[in-house]
């Protein structure tokens, strides 16, 4: 199990969770089950979301590997401007 936690707005969507567990061996299988499990997540999910990964943010990084043992963070993708 991976704990990600959750930045911002996406708590939102797990009842004011802040950090959520769901099986994943990369970014797409970890956004995958995580719209599964909260569905609440996926509109989200579909605009646009980033991923820090033990300190570097990805973003469709998809079959970028995430360990049990790895800090995820997951917060909606920013636009610069």
């Amino acid at each position: 199990m991976v704990q990600v936690k959750l930045w911002g707005n996406l708590r939102d969507a797990t009842d004011g969770q802040d950090v959520v567990e769901v099986e994943a061996g990369n970014f797409k299988q970890l956004l995958d089950r995580l719209s599964e499990k909260y569905p609440g997540l996926k509109p989200q999910i579909e605009r646009g979301v980033s991923l820090a990964l033990d300190g570097r943010i990805y973003r469709e990084a998809w079959f970028t590997e995430i360990q049990p043992d790895s800090e995820v963070v997951l917060m909606p993708y920013m636009k610069g401007g």
